[in-house]
């Protein structure tokens, strides 16, 4: 965020929209919590909005910041957010080196893989992306994107060079272009009367994904393979969203467990994860404090486990 010349105001910003009037991310959080929110074509005449400034914060959206309202909000002091550089770049370069890695005088090995052949390491990159997201490393966190975008990558080169249905990663964007344009039509289409908030619009998405789909059941789609405790909170959710009473979720006591932490709003996969990493750093920490005594935590019996678990 770059301020204007003389005192910036607190809370009061003008934001320069980027291509296709999006908001910069460094905006968001002060959009979110602005007392309010304006363009340049709804805001107040340019004296009462910079008036309006100094009782509460109060951003300005504008493509020019020579605009009369934003000239009024910099004459008082307000903050300049400006749009981030349009980004991609880099993505034409992993493509190319991608390409590079499987043609002729490429890497042996990447020339050799398959999509099953690549199953195993999507699988493993995913949790040490997942990991990375709960230790909150921000250096980790970069790292395993980037191996999980390896994994599209790979898999998307793979695919091109198929003689059965072949297709490109230009394919998989446009693709992936159209189901979000196409989900969110309260951004893309002028407007959605379903989409009032977060919920509904998280309801609104299954609605629309299911007659894309031409889905015939609530349950379709759902990744059967995924684990147990994931599967049961997935079907649960989608079911809740169908309208199913609970009394007809199953009765099992791990299931009935998923079933109420989903329902409660929680992530039982993640809570179960979050409890297991706790109790391995709890085994660690005993097994250091045992060490530190001279006792072999590999023979400490049920007393001396006890005597040195973390209080």
């Amino acid at each position: 965020m770059t301020p204007a010349a003389g005192p910036t105001q607190s809370g009061t910003a003008v934001v320069l929209l980027g291509p296709g009037d999006s908001v910069p991310a460094a905006a968001l959080s002060l959009v979110r919590g602005a007392a309010a929110v304006y363009t340049t074509e709804d805001a107040p005449p340019p004296a009462a909005l910079a008036e309006e400034a100094l009782s509460g914060r109060l951003v300005l959206l504008a493509a020019d910041l020579d605009h009369p309202a934003a000239a009024a909000l910099l004459a008082r002091g307000a903050a300049i957010v400006r749009p981030e550089p349009v980004y991609g770049a880099g993505l034409l370069d992993a493509v190319a080196v991608m390409d590079r890695l499987r043609s002729p005088g490429g890497c042996p090995w990447d020339a050799e893989q398959t999509h099953d052949s690549l199953k195993q390491y999507l699988v493993e990159e995913c949790f040490e992306l997942l990991e990375a997201i709960e230790d909150g490393d921000r250096a980790a966190l970069r790292e395993e994107l980037g191996d999980v975008l390896l994994q599209v990558l790979f898999h998307s080169r793979v695919a091109q060079e198929s003689q059965d249905a072949p297709f490109s990663i230009d394919d998989v964007a446009a693709e992936l272009v159209t189901k979000l344009v196409g989900r969110h039509p309260h951004v893309f289409a002028g407007g959605d009367p379903a989409v009032r908030d977060a919920r509904t619009q998280e309801h609104r998405w299954e609605q629309l994904k299911q007659q894309e789909k031409k889905r015939e059941s609530s349950v379709d789609g759902v990744a059967m393979g995924q684990p147990a405790l994931a599967l049961a909170a997935k079907l649960v959710q989608r079911t809740a969203r169908a309208g199913l009473p609970a009394d007809l979720l199953p009765g099992s006591s791990l299931f009935a467990a998923a079933a109420r932490s989903k329902l409660a709003g929680d992530d039982p996969e993640g809570v179960l994860r979050a409890d297991a990493r706790k109790f391995a750093a709890d085994v660690r920490a005993a097994e250091q404090a045992a060490r530190s005594e001279g006792v072999d935590p590999a023979a400490m019996d049920a007393a001396e486990w006890r005597r040195f678990w973390p209080s």
